[in-house]
């Protein structure tokens, strides 16, 4: 076991990963921008190194600063957590040459699982279902009109080294493609310094379902069942359950079984997600891999009975995978909402600034994942997300009314944050019954059933 990790990362994901350190006995390095001084990940570090100013691109990544703040901090490993650095090919590289472990997947399958449009190669060749789509990436406007008169409108412009949400255009038509085409690679350029797409037929209300899998570096995989991550605004989720309500163990056996294969046929060791679009039939369609820890691990974690960090550490340091893993099975039903600081009633304006009164729900089957607390002033210059509240219970009807009940008991001040619009969601009938697609908060929205004069 390694006995000092630094954690490339900030934010409650940092938090996370310290406290899984702590009760394995390892010490922890975090690094940290100017305003992130006060942020909890600092505080609860054994250290603590500045690696420069607010923007990202001077600090979280930076991969001369990280690497610099491990040597200086004798750190033997360093966990990238999800976002900034986690999926950069060149990142575990560096890490790989100053001897330094990164707990992750080898460089090799992040690259070739991180380019989206060589994972869809790579999925198809494992025989796993694939959308129909463009061969590889689509160099030109006229090559994209083509591809889609080919599989037919709609169709979704995507960026090959794509995420969040950023780099995708929806086309119905070939105006929109021809607009899209140029949006998209522009987004593209500006959030992942890479232009290239792909296109793929656009499935009409699908249902966002991923898989869980985890190996170790000794060949053996696994999956850890699904989450659904369906209740989704821009691309970005907001709402993620597990296990899905689409979900028969029909289907589960078989999207777990195409989920390994996939896993197995680059090698792939440590945690990572792979995701799919569903649809009504049961047709499921190779999306992306995630080659990361997700936001939303805590529902499996809770439903499985396993903690997925300290496995990832531990699979780092050589260790198999653990029987808890290996042997997990679903035992109860949870419900994640991601907890944004953002402001739904003015079209979920960003809201930063500083939190006045934080109070967090308890209680039997809450769990809050979060590195707020009371005067912590949230940054502009990061995401919005400051909080994860998982309730988890033995069923689903049971689940929805104890995240109902944590929502109500939520109290922060200061700013304005998602939770009345959650509340709303957990209160709508067709959330409730299970019946749900992708399209599912932009009908919400405009069925008028969330009221922000009365909600917020």
């Amino acid at each position: 076991m390694f006995s000092k990790i630094l954690i490339a990362n900030r934010g409650e994901i940092a938090l996370r990963v310290i406290r899984a350190c702590k009760e394995l006995g390892v010490k922890t390095v975090a690094v940290y921008s100017e305003p992130d001084l006060h942020s909890l990940h600092v505080q609860l570090a054994d250290e603590a190194i500045c690696i420069g100013p607010a923007p990202s691109s001077e600090s979280y990544l930076r991969i001369d600063r990280i690497i610099s703040a491990a040597e200086i901090s004798g750190a033997e490993a360093i966990h990238p957590g999800y976002g900034f650095l986690a999926e950069n090919a060149h990142f575990a590289k560096v890490c790989e040459t100053c001897k330094i472990k990164f707990i992750g997947p080898r460089p090799d399958a992040i690259e070739c699982m991180g380019d989206k449009s060589r994972a869809r190669e790579t999925a198809r060749k494992a025989g796993v279902p694939v959308t129909p789509g463009s061969e590889g990436v689509v160099e030109s406007e006229a090559e994209a009109l083509r591809v889609a008169k080919e599989i037919g409108y709609p169709v979704m412009i995507k960026a090959v080294a794509g995420g969040g949400g950023r780099g995708m255009r929806v086309a119905d038509n070939e105006r929109s493609l021809a607009e899209g085409f140029h949006q998209a690679r522009m987004e593209a350029e500006k959030a992942f310094g890479n232009p290239d797409v792909y296109i793929e037929k656009l499935i009409i209300n699908p249902h966002h379902i991923e898989f869980q899998v985890f190996g170790d570096e000794h060949g053996r995989v696994v999956h850890l069942g699904e989450r659904d991550c369906s209740i989704q605004r821009r691309n970005q989720k907001i709402i993620e359950e597990c296990p899905s309500p689409l979900m028969t163990g029909e289907l589960r056996e078989r999207m777990g079984r195409a989920s390994v294969l996939l896993a197995e046929s680059v090698g792939y060791s440590n945690a990572g997600t792979i995701e799919y679009l569903v649809d009504d039939e049961g047709n499921f369609y190779f999306m992306e891999m995630n080659t990361r820890i997700q936001v939303e691990h805590p529902i499996t974690e809770e439903v499985y009975g396993c903690d997925l960090v300290k496995q990832q550490i531990q699979v780092a340091a050589g260790e198999p995978l653990s029987e808890y893993v290996v042997n997990a099975r679903p035992r109860h039903h949870a419900i994640e909402c991601r907890i944004n600081a953002e402001d739904p009633a003015r079209n979920f304006q960003p809201s930063p600034g500083n939190i006045e009164l934080y109070y967090a729900p308890g209680g039997r089957g809450v769990r809050i994942d979060s590195h707020a607390y009371a005067g912590y002033p949230i940054p502009p210059h990061y995401d919005s997300m400051i909080a994860k509240v998982i309730a988890v219970a033995s069923s689903r009807r049971a689940a929805i009314a104890r995240m109902s009940r944590a929502l109500d008991e939520y109290m922060i001040t200061g700013i304005k944050t998602t939770i009345p619009f959650q509340q709303a969601i957990m209160r709508d009938e067709k959330f409730q019954s299970g019946r749900y697609s992708t399209k599912f908060v932009e009908e919400f929205l405009a069925s008028g059933a969330f009221r922000p004069s009365e909600d917020s």
